[in-house]
């Protein structure tokens, strides 16, 4: 009984491992993904002029955001910078505990979004801690956003899927 203990417990530390990489892996693609777009965005358009992609219905449109969506909270960019730092340490705290393969892609997800914006807001202009992050895609009645804006957003939808599902971190589910 003590051996089936034992072997569940290594068989979980590795799960458990491998789950971590697999958060790691996705959170370092999607943080790339986020850099390259936006630096492919500066270096091609131009600030404030639009290039149709799909007609009026997504455009490129180089825009540099010092607030969060809506470019709320303008004079407040030090705070999302610190919100987005607690915000890291978070997610990497619940990505150690995660056993489910759902959850370690959801919060791979989650981890490059915020990290993409909070490289943005510590090495851009105008300096450390405010600087302001590149937006460059345009959808109608839509404000100005980047990869890792629907990093985030699909990443908030994969969470709230699983919540509902009742699917934990440790890939269980709630009996109710």
């Amino acid at each position: 009984m003590q051996e089936t203990g034992g072997a569940s417990l290594i068989d979980a530390t590795r799960q458990g491992k491998s789950r971590f990489w697999l958060f790691a892996f996705i959170a370092l693609v999607s943080l790339a993904a986020d850099q390259l777009t936006k630096a492919w965005a500066l270096a091609h358009l131009t600030d404030g002029q639009s290039r149709p992609i799909i007609g009026t219905f997504l455009q490129f449109y180089l825009t540099f955001n010092p607030g969060a969506a809506f470019s709320t909270g303008t004079k407040f960019t030090w705070v999302f910078t610190s919100l987005a730092i607690i915000a890291t340490f978070v997610v990497i705290r619940y990505a150690v505990t995660a056993r489910s393969r759902a959850w370690a892609v959801s919060l791979g997800l989650l981890l490059g979004g915020i990290t993409g914006n909070l490289t943005d807001r510590l090495t851009r202009p105008p300096e450390f801690f405010k600087g302001h992050v590149v937006d460059f895609l345009m959808l109608p009645h839509w404000p100005v956003f980047n990869v890792a804006d629907m990093l985030i957003d699909t990443a908030a939808v994969l969470i709230v899927v699983l919540s509902f599902k009742g699917i934990k971190l440790d890939g269980t589910t709630s009996d109710g």
